[in-house]
Parts: structure tokens; sequence; C-alpha cells
């Protein structure tokens, strides 16, 4: 088998295992269907139905955006995105596109997308019997001696039809004639050359000339034909005819060899002598022009490269060389040279892409489809295998598809546009051959945005320190967010969440810009009242879905000096702080006279009061004390000093711009007799009106106890009276409907117990045994009954009832009441039982306040006042 027909079975051996290997892989990649159409179909013919094909749904062709993706042949076809039918669009011209080649496959790319489907249609366009056989000569011409014998052959001009198939030449013809006949003689090719045969001896001197036509017909229906006219003019006799040492030539010659490389030599003998054995060399007349254009050959038979040498243009060349010597007339003969061209790595693989998208979702999933890859490579076996790859370190990866040299770039990992918003890389195809050649392409694909990053604050919580009476509508914090994200979906809008609750009720005195995170107070905020408060802005982007996140704001009031000194003593009456104070003439230096108290609501060097004298009517007799507002006397008064003295105190803060408040005093000097006297006459009053007080309250007190003891004796006797023979069951309840106590009898073997209490509520539970108020009761009959009794009266009223007494300046106090539990505090003063009782031992005006925190010690009936 020769070079072309070894060719040929490796496409058809490839055919059949792309056709297998489609088989095999149907299940998991797209489909490839074929169609056939004629050549020279007009344009607008249907070649088929792509989607019914495939089972595609018609009325998602559109929005699935379904077409053929550009490539070599794009331009023949195209399909109808309406009906999925696939029609041409362009001459169709078969000798013009696969150049005689066995097969003329057209290859297509059809994409659908959402989800992506790539599909492969290959159109096989079928010849058409539109040339007829032609030959490169119009006429030929011959010259046979007259002695030449019959059965002598003489190679014609093989003739030319670009049709392939049956279409092509077929047979030859030859005109009627008696000297000659037409055989036809395998080429190698599966070609058939025209051969002009001798069938009797020629007689120039009968006929000099003989014009022949010899016809070549194609096997189309109609069949066409092209005719050549052989000229044969009969010369005089040359014994002998060259012969070559072989017929057939044979030699392998690498592709690119330079120009006037040795090819081969070939070599004729002729017995003849003189100019009849001369042998000069030539081209048959029949060849191809290509074969002038690549070679040439000089007279001495040697064959050299006269032109360029392209594997891919052709791979072997097939052509007939004559001998002819000088004799009169001259004989020749032909041999075939078969000059096979040896491939070399010598054109570079092509990337052809077809991208769907140059920009990708950041969510996409690793497998997404990107682009579709064909790599091409024009060279042949080895030299034409490619092996393709990508750049290092981007997220994408090449899947080799089931055609070769066909790749699908697919992401391999998870995208992140915050971290890289676009990759440029390279894609590397080598082929292997020796030395490997490569061709590189460069891609660039944009990630696009998805909505994956919340609204982020630098920081949280932030923390606001505002100074007090801020002016109301006023801008008092901003605060600002940032989303990695882009455009919509990092547009941010604020807001302050609000609450239901006692805690949150601030936030509807807090407004914001919804825009820009401007937080503005509708109302002044004033430290005395509150002094830290709480609150959370979110901040939403615009993303779909949208998200959020919030800070949470810590508000802390600043305290400002709004508040001027309060004046506590003197007392203000009639809007003034003035008081009277009257001291006995023989008082010695450093006497208090009195104490001016002051408060202010601020706080800190807000808050710190200082006292001064204003005004004083003798500087020598009475001094201040700046920070704690006591009054005293500087020296011993004489004779002569005034009677009443009048001092102005002024009170001011620490404040940047103090406040300030004044108090009068007026100082009264007495004699030392009128100054007890009065003294008398007030303690008398005051002694008269406690006493009249504390009359009516141990009036109120005894009766209650009276009352009380009454009732426990009568509890006592019932019970006693009673029969013993109890089971460990509750006795029958007797109760005093009180509202001192509560009573509750029950027997618990030979012991009776009785529990006295605070009244309960009903349904109250009572474990025997478990409470301190129970008391054993014992039998009537036993003697000690009275003492039981008393026992009973001393632990009630030790538990009931309290009478406290405590001092606070110049006053003694009694406090008779309930007794409390354990932690319970009086205030002085506060309670109606609380008797004020007077101390004629102290002359001192002060007044000290008290807390009084009564501890009752359950286990020794103890209590201990604690002075804070």
């Amino acid at each position: 088998m020769d070079a072309g027909g070894q060719r040929r079975a490796w496409e058809y051996w490839w055919i059949a295992f792309y056709l297998s290997l489609l088989m095999c892989l149907g299940l998991q990649v797209s489909a490839q269907i074929r169609y056939t159409i004629p050549e020279e179909i007009k344009k607008g013919s249907i070649v088929g139905n792509i989607a019914k094909d495939l089972g595609l749904d018609v009325s998602t062709l559109i929005d699935r955006r379904f077409r053929i993706v550009s490539g070599s042949n794009y331009a023949l076809f195209k399909v109808n995105q309406n009906n999925g039918v696939l029609y041409v669009d362009s001459h169709i011209d078969r000798e013009e596109l696969c150049d005689g080649h066995v097969a003329c496959l057209i290859s297509l790319k059809t994409v659908v997308e959402n989800p992506l489907e790539v599909h492969y249609v290959e159109v096989d366009v079928t010849d058409v019997n539109d040339h007829a056989p032609f030959f490169s000569d119009k006429e030929l011409v011959l010259e046979i001696a007259e002695s030449t014998l019959p059965g002598e052959d003489f190679q014609l001009q093989e003739a030319q039809d670009p049709d392939y198939g049956i279409n092509s030449v077929r047979f030859y013809k030859l005109s009627h004639t008696e000297y000659f006949e037409l055989e036809l003689r395998e080429n190698g090719d599966e070609k058939k050359v025209p051969i002009l045969k001798l069938r009797k001896l020629l007689d120039r001197e009968r006929q000099v000339n003989h014009s022949l036509i010899v016809t070549a017909v194609d096997g189309g229906n109609p069949p066409r034909s092209g005719s050549i006219i052989i000229n044969v003019t009969v010369l005089d006799d040359n014994d002998n005819r060259p012969k070559f040492s072989q017929e057939l030539y044979s030699v392998a010659l690498e592709e690119n060899a330079p120009v006037d490389t040795l090819v081969i030599k070939v070599n004729a003998t002729d017995l003849d002598e003189g100019q009849n054995g001369e042998i000069v060399y030539s081209f048959v007349k029949n060849i191809e022009k290509l074969v002038y254009e690549t070679f040439e050959l000089d007279i001495g038979g040697v064959i050299r490269v006269k032109g360029n040498l392209d594997f891919e243009k052709n791979d072997v060349y097939r052509f007939g060389v004559m001998a002819s010597d000088k004799g009169q007339p001259p004989k020749t003969s032909t041999c075939r040279i078969v000059i096979k061209i040896i491939d070399e790595n010598d054109n570079s693989p092509e990337v052809d892409v077809t991208s769907l998208s140059d920009i990708v979702p950041e969510d996409s999933k690793p497998g997404t489809v990107i682009s579709l890859i064909s790599i091409t490579d024009k060279d042949s076996d080895v030299n034409g295998k490619v092996v393709c790859k990508i750049s290092d370190n981007v997220p994408f990866e090449l899947k080799l598809s089931f055609k070769e040299n066909m790749y699908s770039l697919v992401t391999n990992a998870k995208l992140d546009r915050e971290l890289v918003s676009h990759y440029d890389f390279t894609i590397t195809a080598t082929d292997l051959g020796q030395p490997p050649l490569s061709s590189i392409k460069t891609l660039k694909v944009h990630i696009s945005d998805v909505n994956d990053n919340v609204p982020e604050f630098t920081q949280n919580p932030l923390e606001l320190y505002i100074i007090e009476n801020n002016p109301p509508g006023a801008s008092i914090l901003s605060v600002s967010a940032f989303d990695k994200d882009l455009n919509e979906n990092a547009a941010i809008t604020y807001q302050i969440i609000r609450k239901e609750g006692a805690k949150s009720y601030m936030t509807s005195f807090l407004n914001v810009n919804s825009d820009n995170g401007q937080i503005y107070a509708l109302k002044s905020f004033d430290f005395e009242t509150l002094k830290t408060f709480q609150f959370h802005v979110l901040a939403t982007d615009s993303g779909t879905p949208s998200l959020n996140s919030n800070v949470t704001v810590n508000v802390f009031i600043l305290d400002q000096n709004d508040n001027a000194p309060v004046i506590l003593y003197p007392v203000r009456a009639n809007g003034s702080a003035e008081g009277v104070e009257e001291i006995p003439r023989n008082v010695n230096a450093g006497h208090l006279v009195t104490k001016v108290r002051a408060y202010d609501a601020d706080i800190g060097y807000n808050g710190w009061l200082l006292f001064s004298l204003q005004e004083v009517s003798d500087h020598s007799l009475f001094s201040l004390d700046r920070y704690t507002g006591q009054i005293r006397t500087l020296r011993s008064f004489t004779e002569t000093d005034e009677a009443q003295h009048k001092l102005v105190i002024l009170v001011k803060d620490n404040g940047n711009v103090s406040l300030s408040a004044t108090a009068t005093v007026i100082v009264k000097v007495v004699e030392t007799k009128e100054a007890f006297a009065a003294s008398d006459v007030k303690n008398a009053v005051k002694e008269e009106e406690e006493n009249n007080v504390t009359f009516y309250l141990i009036i109120t007190l005894g009766s209650v106890s009276v009352l009380f003891i009454t009732s426990i004796i009568v509890l006592i006797v019932m019970q006693c009276s009673k029969s013993t023979d109890y089971s460990s069951k509750y006795l029958q309840d007797t109760n005093y409907d009180g509202t001192l106590c509560h009573s509750i009898q029950y027997r618990s073997g030979d012991k009776r117990y009785m529990l006295v209490g605070p009244r309960m509520s009903v349904g109250s539970t009572i474990v025997p045994g478990s409470n301190g108020n129970t008391l054993v009761i014992p039998d009537c009959r036993r003697g000690d009954s009275v003492e039981s009794a008393l026992t009973v009266l001393l632990r009630v009223w030790r538990r009931f009832l309290a009478i406290i007494q405590y001092r606070s300046g110049d006053k003694r106090y009694m406090l008779v009441g309930p007794r409390m539990s354990v932690g319970s505090t009086i205030a002085p003063g506060s309670n109606r039982n609380t008797l004020v009782i007077p101390d004629r031992r102290r002359r001192d005006s002060g007044e000290v306040r008290l807390n009084l925190i009564i501890v009752f010690k359950e286990s020794t009936g103890q209590r201990e006042a604690k002075q804070t």
C-alpha cells in the first residue's frame, strides 16, 4: 500500500475511534449529530433541525442564547433561534473546502446556556458532478519511428477532474483508428493512466501523421467529459530505445529541505551508438504544475529541489521522467518517480478560545465552564500531538473534552472578588515534536460582585461623650460602616434599632440620617436626670438579599455647671435664705455660731462648694470656714460690741463659669440670763408637746397589749378544757380574728402545740415543729399551766414588740412598734410612733442626721444599732 492509501486508512481509523468514543461518553457529554448535504446547495436550504434532534425545548432557545460559536466555517451556516433549524447561509463548494479529501466534513460548535451545553454538529458535504474532466494541454505530439513494433506503449497525459469519487474520471475513450488502442494502467493512487499502445506497424511512406482524440469521461449522472488531441508523427528507424535501471523510483525527502538539495538521479541506458545512444532526460509533459514549481531535472537525470517543500500542502509528489536518445527519429522510455515528504515539526499549535463570558460571578460553583478552547496543529503524527496547560496559582483548570485537542476552561476553586477582582493568565499549548513548539494565549477573566459581605464597623462598641444641655436637633455622632462589595451591594443605609422596654426609651429622642449615618439628638440631655444610656445602629446594604450588622453606642452624659448652689440652712423663706441665731455674750473665741449648709446638683468641680463672707458688720468677730461653712467667733464679745450682726455668706461652685447663691445670717448677742430663759421657754413648750404625744402613744400601746394578752389567756383556757386523747392529726382550729396575731393548735404524740404568729392567708401550710413561734402547751391536768402561759406571753411580747431609743443632736428619740425583720432600716422622724425626747444637757443648736439600721438576731433576741 502506498503512502496515500496508508494516510486514508489512518483517517478512517480515527473517525471510527471518535465515533466509538462518542458512544461511550454519550451519557456524560453533549451529543454529536451529523447531517449530509450536497455541495452547491442553494442559500437558505435547510440542513436539519438541531433542537429537535438534540431534544431541546424550542421555546427556550432564545433565552438560552442558542447559537453557533465562531470557527473557520462559521459563515457557511446559521441557526434559527426561533425553531432550532440549521440552514445554509453561503455558497458551498466542496472542491474549495476540502480539496479532494476523501470525506468533506464541516465541524460546527453549538452552545446553549443556563445550563451550559456544548454540542458538536458535523455536516458532510457530498460531491456533485459539477466539473468536467480536462487535460492540461489541448494537444499532444508523439513522434514514433516506423520501425516501432506493435505492443509498444506511450504514456499519455492524465485527465484532471476536481470532483470526487464516482464523479471523477472513470474511463478514457480513443477515437477510431486501426493502428492504436487505448489501455488504462494503475498509477498506485487509485487512478488509471491512459496508455497509447501500438497495434500494427506504422508506414511512414503511407501515412506520416495520425490525428487521434482521447476522451476522458467521469461517472456522474449525466456524465461529463473532456478531450485531448494526439498528433502522431511517424519517424524513420532508431533501433533501440533507452531503458531505465528501474521502472519506479521512490525517495523520502525531509520537509523544508533547502533549495538545490539533491533528490535523486535517474539512470537509463541505450544500446545504440553515437547520437542514437546519447540520452537526455526530461519531465513527461503531463505532470502537474506543482512539480515544475518544486523540482528541476537536468539533462543528466539529476532531480533537485527548486521550490519550498511543505508537508501540510502536499505530502507526496508523483510524476514521470522520460529518457530520449538523439537518434532520428529519437526513441524514448519513461519511469515513475514518487517523492514522499517527511513531516517536520515546523508548525506551532494554534489556540482558539471561544469565551462564553469574560465576567464570572464570584459565587460560581467549582466546575463552572468559562470558555471553550480548541487546539490545532498542522503537523502530523507526534508533531501534531499537543499538550495544553494553564498558568499556576489561578482558580481555573482545563478539562479535556471527548474530542481530541478540545478543552473546557472551568473553575476549580471558590472565587472571592474582594481578594482578587480579575485574573490574567496564559494557556500554553506545546506539541510533542523534537524540538517541541508551543504557543501562548493570554486570557483575562473578571470576577463580578455578589453580596457576600456584611457591612462592618471599624469599632464596636462606640463610646460617645456628650456634654449635657446639647442643642436639640444638632448632630452628636456620625457612624460609618464599610462594605467590601461593590455598587448596590456596598450601598449602606442606617437606622436606629428601637426596642420595647424602659431601657430603650431614649431611642425615641434620636434620629439618624439613613444615607450618611449622621445621628441627631431631638432633645437636650440632663446629666442630673440621666448619666448614661445605650442604643444600637443597624447598617444594611442594598444587595439582594440584603445583609446587615449593628454597632452598640454607649453614651456618657458629661456634667456641665448648670446648677447653682442651693442653700439648705438657713431655710429659704420669701425668696431669700435668712436665719437668726442667738448666742450668749460670754462665749469664748472659737464658739460655733451656726453652720451654713448648701448642696449643688452638679458633680466634681462643678459641685465643689466654697463659702466666703461677702458682707460682715465686724470682721474681727466672726470667721467662716471656707470648706464647711461653719461660722465661729474670733474673740470674746466686749461691752462695746453691737448686739446684732449681719453676715452675708456667698456660696459658689468651682465650675469654669461658677454659679453662686447667698445666705444671710443675723447673729444676736444676748445676755447670759436671757439666753437661758429663752432656752427654758422653748424647751418647756417642746417638752409639753412631747409629753402629750407620749401619753397618747402609751395609752394606745397599752390597749393593744391588754387585748392581745386577754386573747392568749382565753385561748389557753379553751385548749386546757378539751379532752386529752388526741391523735396525731391537727386539732380544731381556734382563731382570733385580730390584726396582730393568729394561733393554731395541734397535737403530736403526747404533746400539744400552739403556733402563734402573724395572721396568714387562706391555704398557708404549717409544718409542725418547724417554726420558732410554736409553744408546747402542757395538759391542763399538769401543775405548770401558769408557768406555760407566762412563757407564751413573754415570747409573744418579745417577738412582736420592740422599743428603741436613740439620740440625734440635742434630741432623744424613742421608737415603739412591731418588731422588724433582720436588716430593717429606720429613718429618724419618719415613723409616727417616734417620740422626741428633749435633752436639757445639751444647748447645741446643731442637728445630726442619722440612719439607724436595727439588726435582730433571732437566736439571742439581741439587737444591734449601726449609725451611718
